[in-house]
């Protein structure tokens, strides 16, 4: 008879425990939340959870959040919610559930059913997942971060756009897998600079230090952080983007989104060694032109990946040759007025920095055949791009 009478107890306080979540979503806002949130889900886990979306029903909102133990995104949203509550389910099968639903549809969420499992419910639809509770979901942020600031959008895309190519991939220096941004004092103006190399080409871009960034110490924001953030910008209607730091950590702030990420905790490169400051021949040319030859050159360059480039006066050619596939030549006109030189380069590393010059015309300075060249573009000043030579 105790017995009895204590199972029955404990089943009235699982039951009060166990707080049913049900909240009403329009598909459209849904989806979108999902796609951002579910981005960074890796797509195998040896921890379960990790596979997972933490999706808590408040009053003001569903607030939906992944994380990868490095990277962490946060998104709230606007719903119907009948009743509050959280769990966790697998964050890629629920959107791409959603994903297929009907455009227009309501969604109607509810946990836990009588199997307890996330149920989801639109139109004729339903469906139901199994879930891992709130409680062994990882949360990496939180805590507060010293340094503050804020960048116009555009600002900040620009920046990332322009360096971000020039990551390095090799996880063997793991210091090169992200982008390096830093305060700097160039004279009287502070700048707020943005570095990324691979080794074999460097991206500098220099942008107005923003006020509380001061203070900052040289950091290196991940690759898969960087190229998050860059999804997100696209994504949001924010003209302005709040950026704290710390020593390990980076949050980004755009509306309804928090980005959450561990920073690359080693030691970035003396990178201005490597940008040669004496190179005295001058190559000033279209940068379409240029591109545009290269980018025809580079059919035969497939394999070997390798053009050379020979300069004269008014002029320059660009040559390249394979045993299997033939050869290719284009001269284009251009200026310049010092010795001759030839020197080779990978096609695929000069046409992704002339992709991100923003004028008509590029300088290319050289010292000689086998030293890095320095590139320019001649309408924005705030760049500066280092290209290694290849031989060819």
């Amino acid at each position: 008879m105790l017995l009895k009478q204590c199972a029955k107890i404990a089943v009235i306080k699982t039951k009060i425990l166990v707080k049913k979540m049900k909240f009403t979503i329009e598909r459209a806002n849904l989806l979108k939340s999902l796609s951002h949130v579910q981005s960074i889900v890796e797509k195998r886990n040896t921890i379960p959870v990790l596979s997972n979306v933490r999706i808590e029903a408040m009053e003001d909102g569903i607030s939906f959040k992944a994380t990868d133990m490095d990277t962490e995104i946060t998104e709230i949203v606007d719903a119907k919610v009948t009743e509050t509550g959280a769990t966790t389910a697998p964050a890629h099968m629920l959107y791409d559930i959603v994903r297929k639903l009907s455009d227009g549809s309501d969604v109607e969420i509810t946990f836990p059913d009588e199997k307890g499992q996330l149920t989801i419910a639109s139109g004729r639809s339903k469906f139901a997942l199994s879930t891992i509770g709130v409680e062994d979901f990882p949360v990496i942020s939180g805590d507060k971060l010293p340094v503050n600031f804020s960048m116009a959008k555009e600002e900040l895309k620009d920046v990332i756009d322009r360096t971000k190519f020039a990551v390095s991939t090799e996880e063997t220096r793991y210091y090169l897998n992200g982008i390096y941004i830093h305060a700097k004092n160039e004279g009287e103006a502070k700048v707020l600079r943005v570095v990324a190399t691979d080794g074999h080409r460097l991206a500098c871009v220099e942008s107005p230090l923003p006020q509380g960034a001061e203070n900052m110490s040289g950091v290196i924001i991940p690759r898969k952080t960087i190229g998050e953030a860059r999804k997100l910008l696209d994504d949001t209607s924010a003209e302005n983007i709040a950026i704290s730091l710390s020593e390990n950590k980076i949050r980004f702030i755009m509306e309804d989104v928090t980005l959450t990420s561990k920073l690359i905790d080693g030691t970035y490169p003396d990178y201005e060694r490597v940008i040669p400051t004496d190179n005295d021949k001058v190559l000033e040319l279209g940068v379409k032109d240029l591109s545009q030859a290269v980018d025809r050159v580079s059919v035969v360059a497939e394999r070997t990946r390798a053009i050379k480039v020979i300069t004269a006066p008014n002029h320059i050619t660009i040559t390249t040759s394979s045993p299997d596939l033939g050869s290719a030549q284009e001269e284009v006109e251009a200026k310049y007025d010092s010795d001759s030189l030839e020197i080779g380069y990978n096609f695929r590393y000069l046409l992704d920095i002339l992709n991100e010059v923003k004028g008509d015309s590029v300088k290319i300075s050289f010292a000689d055949g086998s030293s890095p060249s320095v590139i320019h573009d001649t309408s924005d000043t705030s760049a500066i791009y280092v290209l290694m030579p290849m031989r060819v």
